[in-house]
């Protein structure tokens, strides 16, 4: 079962991941068991969705409004691009369903050109309260931010998404449309109660992305800005419908930048290399924009931290991910052109037993494929060779495995990066340029 995201409620977060996997490369996991700890993050999934057997906490009761219908059983997820097997991820999270862990955000490729999508500016109306306070910024954004309502045969879920350009298209996560895959409807419903049928033009469950087509020309754009540009301490406003409740606004602060997090099931995983928050973000959350100072997005809120033990995830505990707007920009334009988004790889299998520092490649007799590094790819053309560690990437240290996949995937595939490797007690730097990985 995969880790509950904000958006979509789901049952408790998984036990240790599968052995071995190669960092992002061509194939599925590779040889060599290696014991990992259960993600401590959950993803947030459609918040009236969870296990049966595990039927979610009585939901408030917004007065004036029905009861909340009871949770129905989640959706089996959907088998993400072979590249995820090439590594196991560090921290597991709950994607806005709930749970402590990781997401794992990979940067794609940004596809420009006069075809592609156009980012609108808005004007909010900020006469009544200051610039950049919590009711100007929530006064401008709301109008932009929808309640993604999901049926599949498995039951019905609810999320969030926002207004992503002027041509109809709604970016949410993944793991919110997931229920739909086989035959099931999604919708969105706007701040004033209008609804709308959409339709799923991409979806990409690595990072844990999906952007929806609504035919309509009374949606306005959130303007995007760049979460390069983010610090630790920043204010943030998240706006979504946790627990149902559309167009909910809360604050907080960024508390962290770069959280190595992952959610899902072994193979199905999503890697985000996450912005960290206190604003509170519940299932329901997921798919919905965290914005900075200035109301522009910065990152989609997906995933939530569950205390270790837990069964299933209640709620906001203070530590909530978003996926950086940086990576969400790359991919969606990726999603809205193709249908697909590319995934960065340097083509290695990963040792999941190796419990010292660094991230340590196996060796060849330890492999599924018997590479342990993948001939012609980057890392072979750049000298890799089984049984390295690597100690460092660009310069900055690699603590394990999963800090290194989701650096690896928070990067554009063509992007060069520097690896520091130690072989024979010996450190020497190696030089290489990320490749798109092959769907399995």
């Amino acid at each position: 079962m995969s880790s509950p995201h904000p958006g979509e409620q789901q049952g408790p977060a998984q036990g240790p991941a599968a052995p071995t996997q190669p960092l992002p490369q061509t194939g599925d996991s590779a040889g060599g068991a290696a014991p990992a700890g259960g993600s401590p993050y959950i993803p947030f999934e459609h918040y009236e969705q969870q296990h049966a057997a595990a039927p979610f906490a009585q939901q408030p009761t917004a007065v004036g409004a029905p009861p909340t219908q009871p949770p129905t059983p989640a959706a089996t997820r959907r088998r993400g691009p072979g590249w995820l097997g090439a590594g196991a991820m560090t921290l597991t999270a709950a994607l806005l369903a709930g749970g402590i862990g990781g997401v794992g955000g990979a940067a794609l490729s940004d596809d420009g050109g006069d075809d592609g999508p156009t980012i609108v500016q808005r004007d909010g109306d900020t006469t009544q309260r200051p610039d950049g306070s919590i009711a100007s910024i929530a006064a401008d954004a709301v109008p932009s931010v929808v309640t993604v309502r999901v049926r599949g045969a498995s039951g019905a879920g609810t999320g969030s998404g926002w207004v992503y350009d002027d041509k109809g298209h709604v970016v949410t996560n993944d793991h919110v449309v997931d229920a739909a895959d086989d035959g099931g409807s999604v919708s969105i419903e706007l701040p004033d109660g209008t609804r709308h049928d959409a339709e799923v033009v991409g979806q990409d469950s690595s990072y844990d992305l999906a952007v929806l087509k609504v035919d309509s020309d009374d949606l306005e754009p959130l303007t995007i800005g760049s979460s390069d540009d983010v610090v630790v301490g920043d204010e943030v406003v998240a706006v979504g419908s946790p627990l149902g409740l559309g167009s909910t606004v809360t604050a907080g602060i960024v508390s962290a930048l770069e959280r190595p997090v992952t959610a899902g099931e072994a193979g199905d995983e999503s890697f985000i290399s996450a912005i960290q928050t206190d604003a509170a973000i519940n299932p329901g959350n997921s798919g919905g924009p965290l914005l900075n100072g200035e109301g522009h997005v910065i990152g989609v809120n997906s995933a939530i931290a569950q205390v270790p033990g837990q069964q299933q995830a209640a709620g906001s505990i203070g530590v909530g991910f978003a996926i950086p707007s940086d990576v969400v920009v790359r991919t969606v334009d990726q999603l809205i052109a193709t249908g697909k988004a590319e995934h960065p790889m340097i083509g290695v299998s990963l040792d999941r037993r190796w419990t010292n520092e660094g991230a340590k490649v196996l060796e060849d007799s330890e492999a599924d494929s018997g590479d342990a590094v993948v001939p012609g790819g980057p890392a072979d053309d750049a000298g890799v060779e089984p049984g390295d560690v690597i100690t460092q990437l660009d310069g900055r240290r690699v603590t394990d495995v999963d800090q290194l996949i989701t650096r690896i995937r928070a990067k554009a595939v063509g992007d060069k990066v520097t690896l520091t490797v130690r072989r024979d007690g010996k450190e020497q730097e190696l030089t290489m340029t990320l490749e798109a990985a092959k769907e399995s």
